[in-house]
């Protein structure tokens, strides 16, 4: 990843308080999508890793693997699978594989699908997403691609926060430490 990319993504982050009933700052990426060099470089920095394992499908969980994804799928020239959360509402229409998330880091436990006609076995897939505090989520999605019968490759984040051992179980390379961001 360049020095650029890298310094911008620190620039452009910020952390917000939601309030008193809140017991944790909230992180604010907003920022990223404004920038018109981060969007151009964020997808490319993300698969560069990767690129010799040779994904053919990237697969990220809504809301904002929903941006990261596509960008990290076309610096790949590969296509995009969103893994959907029914919690949001929308149901994904046809027979779609479900996997539910060990407690993320505030307790909750996630559940994800992906439509089975986009997944199936000889996909190779780069799990894609902003920040990795617990792995629970990528877990429920590495659980996902092998119920479809799809070997996942790695994991490709912006920000990792969690420990050295979750990030080499779930393969993951970061552009980011989440000590660079402070809080």
């Amino acid at each position: 990843m360049s020095t650029e990319l890298s310094q911008r993504l620190v620039q452009l982050f910020r952390w917000s308080d939601p309030g008193p009933e809140s017991s944790h700052l909230v992180s604010d990426i907003s920022g990223w999508w404004r920038d018109p060099y981060v969007l151009t470089e964020i997808g490319p920095a993300l698969v560069a890793p990767f690129r010799a394992a040779a994904p053919t499908v990237v697969v990220s969980p809504a809301v904002t693997g929903l941006l990261l994804g596509p960008l990290a799928a076309t610096a790949l020239g590969v296509g995009f699978v969103p893994a959907h959360k029914p919690a949001d509402g929308r149901q994904p229409p046809g027979p779609t594989t479900w996997a539910q998330s060990t407690p993320d880091f505030r307790g909750r436990r996630i559940t994800l699908g992906v439509r089975d006609r986009h997944l199936g076995p000889g996909d190779r897939v780069l799990v894609v997403d902003d920040w990795l505090a617990t792995g629970a989520q990528v877990r429920a999605l590495y659980q996902l691609c092998a119920a479809r019968g799809a070997e996942t490759v790695g994991t490709a984040v912006v920000v990792t926060d969690c420990p050295p051992q979750v990030n080499a179980e779930l393969r993951v390379r970061a552009l980011l430490d989440a000590d660079r961001l402070g809080s």
